[in-house]
């Protein structure tokens, strides 16, 4: 069979799901060679049966708004690879999750889950369920609504869920209440905890931290590093603060911040109270980043992505598919040396290959997004052991994390020229783990 017969196969049987066919198409073209010349692989089919998840569960979430209307959402929970581990990935609510979104996402996790060296799978799952504009108390009862099916799907050892976009520690608290009363136990069944109750420190900014790490190794390639570097970030959310704190942290300059109303350009800088100020505008569930602009008097531009700023380093944080081929193209023009994704997928198949074509340093987020997850396993071990890590000690261990995921992408991404794809490098380390423990255990 020929990839380009293979690739016919998968979008036949998984017709109209363009996000989940776009993950799987990149990772198939980078890892195709890997994957035939290795006989033991093609007997056990490993490639196609990684792609098709191993269980989709779909169940209906009834709830009562604050006026006593009965509302009723979509829950989705994406069960697609259990060779390395239980099932580990976000919830995420959001007007826009459907079935291919979710498989798309669990593909994606199931890849960067094996990056990490931690014995996790990958999941993914959530709800159609928007909780902007919603209040407290709706929250509470839809999230409890949401954990009365799914709790009967998940566990520590089988499947350990966390929070995602629209999922913070408010929600995971909501749902881990529920989850502890149904299962009349307590138990690192779900990560992103309160620090009170079972939490790890830093798990909130981990992600953007990690994001930054990796992107600092990246740096390092090229004899630089965020010292003095101007730095465009997307969104507002957990992961553009995580990667905000950390990039400042390090000597760089974030001039913008965005949401989907459009971004801010802040030529001074975001750093101190105005990071604190993202912190407060995602908790009061605003879903809008103009009220930065009016607070500290910035230039807003509604409607638009911040790829326009002219930057050396730009760290699309927010979504999929949010950078494309005419924002890579301004990017470059613009001087822009490296771009880290620290998000699901935000760039398009055009723009990766403009950035790779460009020898710009470029990661896919299922290497620079890993901290998050690396992190919510490093609170299960503190759950299964009942201790607790200083913030040194959790932030040493995602260095070390990130620092190992970086040369797992050189070593099976270097080319000839000394030029580092870490598409191809993260493709193919993370696909070997999951390829060799799937034929190490059968066709299951």
């Amino acid at each position: 069979m020929t990839m380009h017969e293979f690739m016919e196969k998968i979008e036949k049987r998984n017709p109209g799901e363009e996000l989940f066919i776009q993950a799987v198409k990149e990772v198939v073209e980078t890892v195709w060679d890997t994957y035939i010349n290795n006989p033991r692989f093609v007997k056990n089919n490993v490639l196609e049966r990684m792609i098709e998840p191993e269980r989709i569960i779909i169940f209906s979430v009834p709830w009562v708004d604050d006026q006593g209307e009965v509302q009723l959402n979509r829950g989705i929970r994406v069960q697609q690879n259990s060779a390395i581990g239980p099932y580990k990935g976000g919830i995420r609510f959001q007007q826009s999750v459907n079935v291919s979104t979710l498989k798309f996402l669990a593909f994606e996790q199931t890849l960067k889950n094996s990056l990490t060296t931690l014995p996790m799978g990958g999941g993914k799952g959530g709800s159609d369920f928007n909780p902007t504009g919603k209040s407290d108390s709706e929250i509470m009862r839809f999230c409890q609504a949401f954990m009365q099916e799914l709790f009967r799907h998940i566990g520590p050892q089988t499947d350990v869920p966390a929070g995602d976009m629209g999922v913070g520690a408010r929600e995971v608290g909501y749902m881990f209440g529920m989850y502890k009363k149904l299962a009349n136990n307590f138990t690192g069944v779900i990560t992103g905890k309160g620090l009170n109750w079972g939490g790890s420190r830093f798990r909130p900014e981990a992600t953007g931290f990690g994001t930054v790490y990796f992107a600092q190794e990246q740096l390092k390639t090229k004899g630089t590093n965020f010292a003095g570097k101007r730095v465009a970030v997307s969104g507002f959310g957990q992961v553009s603060w995580g990667a905000t704190i950390k990039a400042t942290d390090l000597g760089a300059k974030v001039v913008t911040l965005s949401g989907p109303d459009g971004y801010i350009y802040d030529e001074k800088g975001v750093s101190g109270d105005k990071i604190k100020y993202m912190v407060d505008m995602k908790l009061s569930n605003r879903n809008v980043v103009k009220d930065y602009a009016d607070k500290f008097g910035v230039p807003f531009f509604p409607g638009k992505r911040p790829w326009d700023v002219k930057v050396d380093i730009a760290l699309p944080c927010a979504t999929q598919n949010e950078l494309d081929e005419k924002d890579a193209k301004t990017l470059i023009s613009n001087g822009v040396i490296c771009v880290t994704e620290g998000a699901n997928m935000p760039c398009t198949p055009e723009a990766m290959h403009l950035f790779k074509g460009a020898k710009i340093l470029y990661a896919p987020g299922k290497a620079s997004n890993a901290g998050g997850v690396s992190t919510s396993c490093l609170e299960m071990a503190q759950n299964a052991t009942h201790c607790s890590w200083t913030g040194e000690e959790v932030d040493a261990k995602l260095q070390n994390i990130m620092k190992s995921i970086h040369e797992q992408c050189v070593i099976h991404g270097i080319e000839a020229d000394g030029f580092i794809d870490y598409v191809k490098g993260s493709n193919i380390a993370g696909f070997m783990k999951v390829a060799n423990a799937m034929c190490d255990q059968g066709v299951v």
